[in-house]
C-alpha cells in the first residue's frame, strides 16, 4: 500500500503531549520548557542595540519575537518540537492548509497487517555541520528517542532499521494507525553528531531544518539564523531573535516598538498599539472540566491519592454542567471573544463527529438534575440530595489568569442557572497531581492526532499521572471502537471508529454520552504583529501559543 503523503488530512501538532498538554501556559516544546522572567531587562548577553529594535534595523530581513518560554534542552529525542521546529527536518509535516506533505520522505508504505512501515528519504538532503543526512540517521532518532522514553509515546515501535541510505523501516509490535502523525512530531537528528550534551547548547544543537541555533542565552534569549545548508527555499527571515518575557513584558516590548511580534492573550489584546495589530490564529487548544466518573469508595491510585467523587460520579450532574452553561457568555466575559466554542476534544479535525455539538439548554440541565434527585428542597438557591448539597471544587493552574476567568464563569453560570455550588481555587502543579482523580479540574487539551482521544479515554490509561484520564472513565464500547480504530490500516479508515467512540447514537465519551469532560471553549491563540509582517499560512494550532506560531518560520516575510 504505497502512498504519496500529499494528500493525507491532518490538523495542528500533538499537544497535548503529556504533562505539556494541560499545563499552563504559552509552552508547547517540551516538557522541562518554562516561562523565564524577565521583567522588562534589557538583553545584553551578546545582542547589540540593532538585534532587539525589530524591523526598523532589521533590513526587513530578521524579525525580534517576543516569546514566552525558553526550553531546557533543543534535543528532539526528549521531546523538543513536537508541533514543529525550525531547526529540525522531519519525515512529514503540517502545512498551511492543516494537511500532511512529504519533508524528508518521498513516500511511504505500510504491510497488510499494518505493522511494517516503510519510507524512502530524499538523497540530497545535509544537516547544518554539512554532514549527509542518511536513513541510518532516521533510525537512529526512533530508537534513540523511544531509548530515552523522556517524552514522546513510541511504546508501539519495536524497531526501526535503515535498509540502505535512503529507506528506513519501522516495526511495530501493535497496529498503531497514528503512527503518520508521529512521523511528523520527531526532528531527526545526526547520528554522528549525537552525545549526551547535544542540544544542550547552540553549539551542540544540530538539524537539518531551514534555520539553524546560532546563540542560546538561557532564560534570556536564543537567535536563530537561515540555514546555508539547507535542500529546500531559502527563507526570507535570514535571522530571528527570540526575547523570553513574561506576558506584561512583551506587551511593553511591543509598545515600545522593540519587537515585531509578541505572544498576547485575551485580557491583554484588546488594547491598541500602533504600527502594530492583533492576529488571531485558530486553535483546537480548548479548556474544559474534567468530572471524575467514579463515586468516593474510599480507593487510592498506587501512589496513594483519592479516587472518586460522589457528586460528579453522578452521569446527570456531568451532563448537566455540558448542556446548562452558556460557552458564548464564557467566551464574552471572561476571554473578551478571542474563542470558539467547543464541544469535542478533537472539534474540526477529519475524525470529528459533528453529532456531538449541543446547544445550551437550561431547562433539559435542570430537568436531569430533578430526575436524578437533586432538588433545593430548604430553598437556599443550591440543590441536594441525601442530605448532600451540590457542591465541590473547580481547581485550575494557579496564576493562570485565563482558567481562572473561565473556571469563575462556569461557577457563576452553574450557580445562577442551575443551583451549583462551585468553589473556585488555584492550586500548585503537585497539588493537581494529588487531587485530580476526585476533583475537578480546569484542563485544556489540543492536538492534530486522534491518539490524543484514544488516550484520553481508553480504559488502559485511566487514573495515571499523565493528565489524560484523571475521571477513571472506562467503557467497554468505548475501548472496543477506539481499538477498532487504532487497528485500521490507513487513518482515513480509522475516522469511522474515532466518530462512534464520541457518539454512536446512544452513548460515547461526548458531552451528549457519558461526559466524562465539559468542554467549554477553544481558545485563539493572539500575537501582537508588526505591520508589514507577514507571518504565513499558520496552520491550526495545538494547546500552546509559541511554538506552533514558529513552525512555519521560514515562510514569513517583509512586505
Amino acid at each position: 500500500m504505497k502512498r504519496k503523503i500529499v494528500a493525507v488530512l491532518c490538523c495542528l501538532a500533538m499537544t497535548m503531549s503529556l504533562l505539556a498538554g494541560c499545563t499552563s501556559g504559552g509552552a508547547s516544546g517540551t516538557d522541562s520548557a518554562k516561562e523565564t522572567k524577565q521583567e522588562g531587562k534589557e538583553v545584553s548577553a551578546g545582542a547589540d542595540a540593532s538585534e532587539t529594535k525589530g524591523s526598523e534595523a532589521s533590513g526587513k530581513s530578521e524579525v525580534t519575537i517576543g516569546f514566552s518560554n525558553d526550553t531546557d534542552s533543543w534535543d528532539p529525542c526528549t521531546g523538543f518540537g513536537y508541533t514543529g521546529s525550525p531547526l529540525y527536518s522531519s519525515l512529514v509535516k503540517v502545512n498551511g492548509d492543516d494537511k500532511l506533505e512529504n519533508d524528508l520522505a518521498t513516500e511511504y508504505s505500510v504491510s497488510e497487517d499494518a505493522l511494517t512501515w516503510t519510507f524512502k528519504i530524499r538523497d540530497d538532503v545535509v544537516f547544518s555541520n554539512k554532514e549527509p543526512l542518511k536513513a541510518s540517521d532516521v533510525a537512529f532518532t526512533f530508537n534513540t528517542t523511544k531509548e530515552k522514553a523522556t517524552y514522546m509515546d513510541l511504546t508501539m515501535l519495536e524497531n526501526c532499521t535503515a535498509k540502505d541510505d535512503t529507506t528506513v523501516e519501522f516495526q511495530l509490535n501493535k497496529p498503531c494507525v497514528t503512527f503518520i502523525y508521529t512521523a511528523a512530531q520527531i526532528g531527526i537528528v545526526p547520528e554522528k553528531s549525537y552525545s549526551d550534551k547535544f542540544g544542550l547548547s547552540a553549539e551542540e544543537t544540530v538539524g537539518s531544518g531551514p534555520y539553524k541555533l546560532t546563540q542560546w542565552d538561557k532564560g534570556q534569549q536564543f537567535i536563530m539564523e537561515a540555514n546555508e545548508n539547507y535542500y529546500g527555499e531559502q527563507p526570507a527571515i535570514k535571522k530571528a531573535v527570540f526575547l523570553v518575557q513574561e506576558e506584561d513584558a512583551r506587551f511593553v516590548s511591543a509598545k515600545a516598538g522593540d519587537v515585531d511580534i509578541a505572544l498576547t492573550s485575551a485580557t491583554i489584546a484588546a488594547n491598541e498599539i500602533e504600527g502594530m495589530h492583533v492576529q488571531e490564529v485558530e486553535s483546537v487548544d480548548n479548556r474544559g472540566i474534567t468530572l471524575p466518573t467514579v463515586p468516593d469508595e474510599g480507593r487510592t491510585t498506587e501512589d496513594g491519592y483519592k479516587i472518586g467523587n460522589n457528586i460528579t460520579s453522578d452521569v446527570n450532574v456531568r451532563k448537566a454542567l455540558c448542556y446548562g452553561i452558556d460557552r458564548e457568555k464564557i467566551i464574552t466575559e471572561a476571554l473578551n471573544g478571542f474563542a470558539k466554542p467547543a464541544y469535542t476534544e478533537c472539534d474540526g479535525m477529519p475524525w470529528w463527529n459533528e453529532e456531538t455539538v449541543i446547544e445550551t439548554d437550561v431547562d433539559l440541565a435542570k430537568q436531569l438534575l430533578e430526575e436524578a434527585g437533586w432538588k433545593d428542597e430548604d430553598n437556599d438557591g443550591i440543590r441536594e440530595k441525601d442530605g448532600t448539597k451540590l457542591a465541590f471544587n473547580l481547581m485550575y493552574f494557579a496564576g493562570d489568569s485565563m482558567r481562572q476567568a473561565v473556571a469563575m464563569s462556569v461557577a457563576n453560570q452553574a450557580k445562577e442557572n442551575m443551583g451549583f455550588d462551585i468553589t473556585v481555587e488555584g492550586v500548585s502543579a503537585d497539588d493537581t497531581v494529588k487531587r485530580m482523580f476526585s476533583e475537578p479540574m480546569i484542563m485544556g487539551w489540543g492536538s492534530d492526532s486522534p491518539m490524543t482521544s484514544y488516550m484520553l479515554y481508553h480504559s488502559s490509561n485511566a487514573g495515571k499521572t499523565d493528565f489524560y484520564n484523571p475521571e477513571f472513565y472506562t467503557s467497554e464500547k468505548t475501548d472496543e471502537y477506539l481499538d477498532k480504530a487504532m487497528n485500521s490500516v490507513s487513518i482515513e479508515d480509522s475516522y469511522a471508529w474515532w466518530q462512534k467512540a464520541q457518539w454512536d447514537g446512544e452513548s460515547g465519551t461526548s458531552m451528549r454520552g457519558e461526559a466524562p469532560w465539559a468542554f467549554y471553549v477553544n481558545m485563539s491563540h493572539l500575537y501582537y504583529v508588526k505591520d508589514g509582517l507577514d507571518i504565513g499560512k499558520q496552520r491550526i494550532h495545538a494547546h500552546g501559543a509559541a511554538w506552533p506560531l514558529v513552525a512555519n518560520l521560514a515562510e514569513w516575510t517583509w512586505k
